[in-house]
């Protein structure tokens, strides 16, 4: 096999594409972050199944109908993530942003799972 039957070849392998992302938590819930450059929002699902959040999506290589590849190493590339939620999560008030390729997304925790302070009185 030779070197250019090799480029080809890897250029039409199937990629895919595995975001990092960072939870955080606080009293009041979590907060997700999700690198996804290139994704833009209509190529985007942010899913509940059950006790599962489910993010899926692909990239689209931006590429005029007039162009014809010569080279190309970016290609058509899917994802899926899921994460088990805890049951103290308000799957109900969740809220999600794109923004210059990063998911913003913050679940909150029930108000009966939230910390409360008790206003203790004096007699």
């Amino acid at each position: 096999m030779n070197d250019k039957q090799a480029v080809v070849r890897g250029e039409t392998e199937s990629q895919t594409l595995l975001p990092r992302v960072d939870v955080f938590e606080d009293d009041n819930g979590i907060q997700l972050f999700a690198d996804l450059p290139g994704v833009p929002k209509e190529r985007l699902m942010v899913n509940v199944e059950g006790d599962s959040l489910v993010l899926e999506g692909e990239i689209m290589p931006l590429m005029s109908e007039q162009l014809e590849a010569v080279y190309a190493e970016v290609q058509l590339s899917r994802f899926r993530r899921a994460f088990t939620l805890s049951s103290e999560l308000d799957t109900s008030q969740i809220d999600a942003q794109l923004r210059d390729g990063v998911l913003d997304l913050r679940i909150p925790k029930h108000a009966h799972a939230q910390p409360r302070k008790i206003v203790v009185r004096s007699e």
